[in-house]
């Protein structure tokens, strides 16, 4: 009885003030694509996601990483995407999932909005050429195995040698050049 108005009776502006200050979280602002694309810069996000693509990405995930990477602030919510590029929750998320094993994005949490936000910097070319030398790595450690078990003095043996001791010097070639041109990410 009294508290939305007391003896004198119920005040509605003073029981919307009463309820606004009780409640547990803030209304969050509307959730609008922070950029709209230009002309231009749809066609760079199209270039990109095509070039992304023919590197073995998958199309969603190429669209996702391009959005990212042409984005002003290299960060945007999960909606932000939606929104941006017109598909599915579902798509962002597996596409999403997919460059977070690879290495290719970060997350980071938006507290005031209580969502995570998709996150590109400078860093994730260089994490992407140590992810591909490790890749080579493990290839030459395989083809290395392979000839030891087929003996390498076999053909097929001395094919596994010749691939294991090239995938050894890509991978080594790789993280050199990488450590050696890091710099360039970094001003």
């Amino acid at each position: 009885m009294n508290r939305n108005g007391g003896v004198g009776g119920y005040r509605p502006e003073q029981a919307h003030e009463a309820t606004r200050q009780r409640a547990r979280r803030q209304r969050s602002k509307a959730v609008t694509s922070p950029e709209p694309p230009a002309a231009r810069t749809q066609e760079a996000e199209d270039k990109l996601t095509d070039v992304l693509v023919a590197s073995g990405l998958t199309r969603m995930s190429a669209r996702v990483l391009a959005c990212l990477c042409l984005t002003h602030s290299g960060g945007l919510t999960a909606a932000d995407l939606v929104n941006h590029l017109h598909v599915s929750p579902a798509s962002i998320s597996k596409a999403v999932a997919e460059l977070e094993v690879m290495n290719l994005i970060g997350r980071e949490r938006d507290h005031p909005r209580r969502r995570d936000r998709y996150i590109v910097d400078n860093e994730i070319w260089y994490r992407s050429l140590l992810a591909s030398a490790q890749f080579n790595t493990n290839i030459a450690m395989v083809a290395r195995e392979s000839a030891e078990a087929l003996g390498r003095s076999t053909p097929a043996g001395a094919r596994m040698d010749a691939m294991s001791e090239f995938f050894e010097h890509v991978g080594r070639e790789t993280i050199a050049v990488a450590q050696r041109y890091r710099h360039v990410l970094t001003r």
